[in-house]
């Protein structure tokens, strides 16, 4: 794991059927600023860049592209770019947006 100014660096290596598996464990972990998906060669297939409160119906095209590399693929690695500076403080964030967006949501609708 690398780290550079407020970020770290890790490496995954998953099998392509594990891929998606793999990915929504890392982003519930948390403090995921990026995830880069390479081959076995080290090219890079797809970049996601991740920020605080994305969720949802907006990840829903994300998650069609890395299944479409997952069954392309045979082994790959993940890279994650983490944020390491206020990790807690932007996961109580995130949960504000989206408890602010469901209260939004349920004016809307009555």
């Amino acid at each position: 794991m690398a780290e550079e100014g407020g970020t770290r660096h890790e490496e995954h290596r998953v099998s392509g059927e594990n891929l998606v598996k793999k990915i929504k464990e890392i982003i519930h972990e948390g403090n995921v600023r990026r995830l880069t998906i390479k081959n076995d060669e080290g090219r890079t297939l797809i970049v996601v860049p991740l920020s605080v409160g994305v969720v949802g119906a907006v990840l829903a095209p994300v998650w069609a592209a890395i299944g479409a590399v997952a069954a392309l693929v045979t082994n790959c690695s993940i890279e994650v770019e983490r944020a390491d500076d206020g990790g807690a403080e932007a996961e109580a964030e995130a949960d504000e947006v989206v408890e602010d967006a469901e209260i939004i949501e349920a004016t809307e609708d009555s």
